[in-house]
């Protein structure tokens, strides 16, 4: 396990149950070896269902976190003129989201000929220092399709898309809700074993969030699945594919196979329904926000980012 960050003595311990910033940067490099999982898949297709009633045609769009959250097909269909670019929070998932793109890319037939093929799209990381590819007009779109749950901060985090994203531009994100895995925590709480996931942010509070890193016009929404396994090895593998343990109390060590084997056997003990199949609930929660214009608030002194003040001034009409 890695060691955890040093914490200043005036900074506040982080909860046991949030994310562990390096915990999420070993995921992000095992996951890039891999496809989206299935659940992120589903989750993209429902979230793309909730395009339907938004006026907005966006010209250019941010697919965020663009290889885990696998949403290119579905908004390339409700956007089919739209371009593209690609952000991904983790530099390890850089290269993968790239050759996807690439793979997915539309050839013609010139270039199909000449056995050429599409050349591989930039991929922003925030955290390595480079400008974004969008300028200062930023994007019409950003798309974050489950990356609610997987960010160390998540404040941070709806500063850099409210940022990223254009006046009027708009936010389409999910991810999962504080009712997923419930029937695993309880586990994990009556035999002692810690901490078994994050815990999830409430879609209140997710609504709070994107209020106070400056969005307008919030929408919220959650539904429950109830996902079933016929076996608890097929369960364990399945819930592998999602991610892993990143919470900041999760066990500090390696689990051993004996534990492994008390894993499933409690697994087939206490999680099994009427129907003699292992069951776990999902909540998934999605938001829906704009990125208003902005307002410089009236003071004897007021200041306005230079930013800010170009993007009052092309939404007045003036040179």
């Amino acid at each position: 396990m890695p060691a955890s960050p040093p914490v200043s003595p005036s900074a506040p311990s982080p909860h046991p149950a949030s994310p562990h910033p390096q915990a999420l940067a070993r995921q992000a490099r095992r996951l890039a070896q891999a496809g989206a999982p299935w659940l992120n898949q589903e989750v993209a297709r429902r979230l793309a269902d909730k395009l339907a009633p938004i006026r907005l045609q966006p010209r250019r769009w941010l697919d965020w976190s663009a290889h885990l959250g696998d949403g290119a097909a579905v908004v390339r269909q409700a956007y089919p003129d739209a371009q593209r670019l690609l952000a991904e929070p983790h530099s390890a998932l850089a290269g993968a989201s790239a050759a996807t793109a690439a793979a997915q890319a539309p050839v013609g037939w010139a270039a199909r000929l000449l056995g050429r093929r599409a050349q591989a799209p930039a991929v922003w990381v925030p955290g390595d220092g480079a400008a974004p590819p969008w300028g200062q007009e930023g994007v019409d779109l950003l798309w974050a399709n489950m990356a609610l749950h997987t960010a160390a901060d998540l404040p941070g985090l709806m500063t850099c898309w409210h940022r990223a994203l254009a006046v009027d531009g708009f936010l389409m994100a999910s991810g999962l809700g504080p009712d997923t895995a419930r029937e695993l925590r309880s586990l994990y709480a009556e035999l002692g074993w810690g901490l078994p996931t994050v815990q999830f942010v409430d879609m209140h509070d997710l609504g709070d969030e994107l209020v106070q890193a400056g969005f307008a016009d919030p929408v919220m929404d959650m539904e429950r699945l109830t996902l079933t396994w016929a076996t608890p090895e097929a369960m364990l593998a399945e819930l592998r594919t999602w991610g892993g343990n990143v919470a900041v109390g999760r066990f500090a060590g390696w689990r051993t196979p004996r534990w492994r084997e008390r894993w499933l056997a409690a697994a087939q003990e206490r999680l099994v329904g009427g129907d003699g199949r292992l069951s776990l609930t999902v909540e998934l929660v999605y938001a829906h926000a704009v990125k208003p214009v902005p307002r410089a608030m009236v003071a004897p002194e007021t200041r306005v980012s230079l930013d800010d003040m170009r993007q009052m001034m092309r939404r007045s009409g003036k040179p």
